[in-house]
């Protein structure tokens, strides 16, 4: 049944994705929301946490924050946007990625029209986001049930169906720009960037004030428009309108430029938005000569190059956006954490003991890049994946060069990469320190920046090693899956008093507060060397395996 049409095909690949990210997004609302009763027991701490939101209204609004509702709806309807980086991924890859493999080619010439195969695909992404929506909306009712929240199964549903519909607008936006470029790595980085450009433009007029115009640009506007576990702040309908005409504009769109050009290129832009094109030369024509193909490392970095400059523009921005942000909230949470003792117990537990100074703001928000270099290096580990699976890995090594070469020199490719978008961070963020004139300890800063790099390096590693017995979806879909279930553990255990033991399962673990504490050596170590082993355990599969199996 499965394999009878290019729907339910489809839908089966994504038959673990449902599952991961509908069960653990899921859960983590039903943890929250059962944690709440208990950071709200009295008064004082009903007070504190209302500060708290107060302070941090530039993320989200507060809005009955003391209620299990707006408690999870403030906290984590931000945090859950990172369930858009699956249809980012995929939208990128729906169409453009069997171009690059050549498996497009064969599947429109069975007796089915190119529209017809490209709408199946696009339904099976939205059922599957559906089926995401739908379980974490029962999981969310269930929890909201056991603490007796004032929303029921509907606020659930709505609270499902208005993450669904935001990461439909980003798969589009992928599938979108896909139409545009050669290769569904750099659909997915672009699409990346413009996830981090828009949450970030919504911010904005929370922190800047009379440029609320300006956030109406970004589809993250929109859907923080809606607070279904809210009662009384409710649904808004006009702007579930907006992210559902925005999700079928884009993906129209897509599928429209899709039917019209020749597979394997990409759309013809007008002739003014050509860029110019040097005659063809020699050097040009046998590009036998060209640095990138004078080993697999240099390679590796010329197609990794496009991918990390988007990366980097979108974690470096993010960074510096954040000292910035910090920099005027300063004033207001010194006097706050002075005040209220119940405060500072309660921030503590998550960016670090040391409240009053500049760096424990910062160290809370500053969990959010070794997230994001990890999802860089999940990308990667795809795209490496992917090459073995479009058949290119059998080109590589019918040249003089040996499988321990091969992986070494790619993962080598990707290494560099995340360096280099490590220390660009830090120079981004060294530099908006200094003009905001925000004082932090530099050594602390440059732990806290470079100290992400091994935890990007583990999950590439890791993606490497899986990539010797999965397919690129699949691999791409575990990995995903063990950030959710880390960013989990490392968030939500400490709500639920889980033991030490279990909070060490994640790797967030390990990074701890180094903008606060200084750079965790053991554990930093600790990570590097789990690295190491998981990227010989991936080249000596790769070695002794058989291509493509």
């Amino acid at each position: 049944m499965w394999f009878s049409n290019v729907f339910l095909k489809t839908l089966r690949e994504y038959r673990i994705a449902i599952l991961g990210w509908g069960v653990g997004l899921g859960l983590l609302m039903y943890a929250v929301l059962t944690a709440v009763a208990s950071l709200t027991a009295t008064q004082a701490a009903r007070d504190a946490l209302t500060s708290l939101a107060a302070s941090f209204v530039w993320i989200a609004e507060p809005v009955k924050i003391t209620t299990p509702g707006g408690y999870a709806t403030w906290k984590y309807g931000f945090t859950i946007l990172i369930m858009a980086l699956w249809p980012l991924l995929v939208g990128s890859r729906l169409l453009r990625g069997e171009e690059e493999r050549g498996s497009l080619d064969v599947l429109l010439s069975v007796p089915q029209g190119r529209g017809r195969v490209a709408l199946e695909k696009l339904a099976a992404l939205w059922m599957a986001l559906l089926g995401m929506g739908l379980i974490i909306g029962l999981l969310s009712a269930a929890g909201g049930a056991g603490v007796h929240a004032d929303f029921g199964l509907g606020g659930g549903l709505l609270f499902g169906l208005n993450l669904v519909l935001i990461s439909a607008v980003f798969g589009g936006i992928a599938l979108l720009i896909s139409q545009f470029t050669l290769r569904a790595g750099t659909a997915a980085g672009a699409t990346g960037a413009l996830l981090l450009f828009f949450i970030i433009l919504d911010m904005l007029h929370r922190v800047i004030s009379n440029t609320e115009w300006l956030s109406r640009l970004s589809p993250v506007y929109y859907y923080n428009l809606s607070k279904p576990l809210i009662p009384s702040y409710g649904v808004n309908l006009g702007a579930l309108l907006v992210l559902f005409v925005l999700s079928v504009v884009l993906s129209g769109g897509a599928i429209w430029l899709f039917v019209r050009r020749d597979v394997g290129t990409t759309v013809a832009l007008p002739r003014w938005l050509r860029l110019p094109t040097p005659p063809p030369t020699v050097e040009r024509g046998v590009p036998m000569n060209a640095w990138s193909l004078r080993s697999v490392y240099a390679r590796g970095l010329a197609m990794v190059a496009l991918p990390t400059l988007w990366w980097t523009l979108a974690i470096a921005g993010f960074a510096g956006f954040m000292v910035l942000v910090v920099k005027q909230t300063e004033s207001k949470l010194a006097v706050l954490y002075q005040s209220s003792p119940t405060l500072a117990n309660l921030i503590g537990k998550v960016g670090g003991s040391d409240v009053t100074t500049n760096a424990t703001l910062l160290s809370f928000l500053f969990v959010f890049l070794p997230l994001l270099l990890m999802a860089f290096a999940v990308t990667q580990a795809s795209r490496w994946a992917a090459d073995e699976e479009n058949g290119r890995q059998e080109l590589v090594l019918s040249t003089p060069q040996s499988r321990l070469t091969v992986v070494l020199a790619r993962f080598g490719a990707v290494a560099t990469a995340t360096v280099f978008i490590g220390v660009m961070t830090l120079a981004v963020t060294a530099l908006a320190s200094a003009i905001s004139g925000l004082k932090l300890d530099g050594g602390n800063l440059t732990a806290a920046t470079l100290s992400m790099i091994p935890l990007g390096l583990l999950v590439a590693a890791l993606g490497f090693l899986l990539s010797g017995w999965l397919r690129a979806a699949v691999d791409t879909g575990l990995l995903s899956f063990l950030l959710v279930l880390w960013f989990f553990i490392t968030f939500v255990g400490p709500e639920l008093n889980w033991s030490e033991g279990l909070l060490r399962l994640s790797a967030f673990y390990y990074y701890g507060t180094p903008l606060l504490h200084g750079l965790p050596l053991l554990d930093t170590l600790a990570l590097f060397v789990v690295g190491v082993v998981a990227l010989a355990l991936a080249a000596v599969r790769f070695v002794r395996k058989d291509i493509a199996h």
